[in-house]
């Protein structure tokens, strides 16, 4: 015994009145909204303003120094770390970067990068493959503007992964960009 499904009846082309009260309280929303918006403007300019009129009655200290305040000098050490910290800011470390990324091969991951910008050195150790891939990234390296007299300080046979490979370090001057 089978039982008959009822018939559905679908209408597509009837469509449904929205609300009518539902733009009406859109509107007033947004309304109240723009209220609270103006209203928060207003109070921030006034607030801005009676800081700056006290500011203005203060007096502008020199330097940010409170009115009275003794300057303290630099001793040598701060001086001297500060000269170090803009030496090391000053570098192109976008031209050693860019250098690095230009030589990168495949065969050659990087484990380490080592830059010193006082004496305008850069160690670099990675890893190749094998030992014609760490002589083709120093061959790369040695094309890059911005590093000059790459050469390989040390090297050593490796057999502990899946793969053997060869650890390196390279030592390069780095700094101008060379013509």
């Amino acid at each position: 015994m089978t039982r008959a499904m009822p018939r559905l009846e679908l209408d597509f082309r009837r469509t449904r009145r929205a609300a009518p009260w539902a733009g009406w309280a859109l509107l007033a929303l947004a309304l109240f909204f723009i209220g609270d918006l103006a209203h928060t403007y207003q109070g921030a300019r006034a607030s801005l303003a009676s800081a700056e009129a006290r500011l203005a009655k203060l007096g502008r200290p020199l330097d940010g120094a409170r009115p009275g305040m003794r300057l303290r000098t630099a001793t040598p050490e701060e001086i001297t770390a500060a000269r170090e910290t803009y030496q090391r800011l000053a570098m192109p470390w976008n031209q050693l970067f860019t250098a690095l990324e230009s030589a990168a091969t495949e065969r050659v991951t990087l484990v380490a990068v080592e830059p010193d910008a006082k004496s305008g050195t850069v160690k670099i150790s990675g890893e190749g493959r094998d030992y014609p891939a760490v002589l083709d990234y120093i061959v790369q390296l040695r094309g890059a503007p911005t590093l000059t007299g790459a050469h390989l300080v040390k090297h050593e046979q490796r057999q502990d992964g899946p793969q053997p490979s060869v650890a390196f370090s390279v030592a390069a001057t780095w700094g101008e960009v060379k013509p």
